[in-house]
């Protein structure tokens, strides 16, 4: 029975988990949210906003909301984690863990799981979620897309009700605004 699993996956490599092909990207609508946008800043820098802390801080959630401390172990099973706050101190720690990093063309990570792919029970946001972030160069610019996966129809409604596509969007312009300014 390993063996026929096993034949079904593909072979892990330093910068991916094992998964069936492209299937990680395969976008349902009832269950999955995608963002696209082109951009007018280049894929180096995108990467750079999406893997330097001190970076990410600067603009990964929509204002007032500010993230205060992040980590970024950026490997297969490294920990991704941010402590997002509000305008009146409430905070939000998200942990994850890196499924896929292929340097300046894609980024997959996880809430089910926290570092070395241990699973997170402790989700703040009440349901898990994949997340893959792919940029392609287009011209000088960037082709952006964010795929989000969730387990069930319930959980994509719900994540769409807090303005996934409005907060992914501001928290987008917010990276594009900084890397312009850098």
């Amino acid at each position: 029975m390993l063996q026929q699993l096993g034949a079904g996956l593909k072979r892990a490599s330093p910068n991916m988990c094992p998964v069936r092909g492209d299937e990680l990207m395969t976008f349902n609508p009832k269950l999955d949210l995608k963002f696209e946008r082109v951009l007018d800043v280049p894929p180096a820098a995108v990467w750079d906003a999406w893997t330097k802390p001190e970076l990410l801080m600067q603009w990964f959630c929509p204002k007032p909301w500010k993230v205060t401390e992040a980590v970024i172990d950026l490997r297969p099973g490294g920990k991704f984690y941010t402590l997002m706050q509000g305008p009146e101190g409430q905070q939000m720690p998200n942990t994850g863990c890196y499924l896929e990093v292929v340097p300046q063309k894609r980024l997959v990570w996880t809430s089910a799981l926290q570092t070395d792919f241990r699973p997170n029970l402790a989700d703040p946001m009440g349901f898990p979620f994949t997340a893959a972030i792919n940029m392609e160069p287009q011209g000088a610019g960037t082709k952006y897309a964010a795929i989000v996966h969730h387990a069930n129809e319930a959980d994509q409604a719900k994540h769409a009700a807090m303005g996934f596509e409005q907060g992914w969007g501001a928290a987008l312009d917010q990276m594009i605004a900084m890397i312009k300014a850098g």
